[in-house]
């Protein structure tokens, strides 16, 4: 991306702050950059930042993680999750953004002592 745009390793190290041997070593799959770190390059190289990680004309369609879904259970909920699915991606970044906070926050929620199985 940076010889598309006619930039040298120096115009980067200017504009992001970074070391010339540190982007080299990003650029040749050496060093793997942080999130903070990728967003000066993106900024830098005047990109949105999927653009590093997506290939694509647009910005890509979002997906839901199915990491922590078991085979069985995709398929006794493969409707329940088409349908957020579509739901996702009809919103917008921020109210999607809004909707993640709220989940992890009532996943990560402490519970009170009222609330456990021993005192129910």
């Amino acid at each position: 991306m940076r010889e598309e745009k006619k930039l040298s390793q120096g115009d980067v190290m200017k504009r992001t702050g970074l070391a010339r041997a540190y982007i080299s070593r990003v650029e040749n799959g050496h060093t793997t950059p942080s999130v903070e770190t990728m967003e000066k390059l993106a900024h830098a190289l005047e990109i949105p930042l999927y653009a590093i990680f997506y290939d694509g004309e647009g910005p890509p369609k979002p997906a839901l993680p199915l990491t922590r879904i078991r085979p069985g259970e995709l398929r006794k909920n493969e409707r329940l999750i088409s349908q957020l699915r579509r739901l996702l991606a009809r919103m917008g970044a921020g109210d999607r953004q809004l909707l993640l906070q709220v989940a992890h926050r009532m996943t990560h929620r402490k519970r009170s002592p009222k609330m456990t199985a021993k005192n129910a």
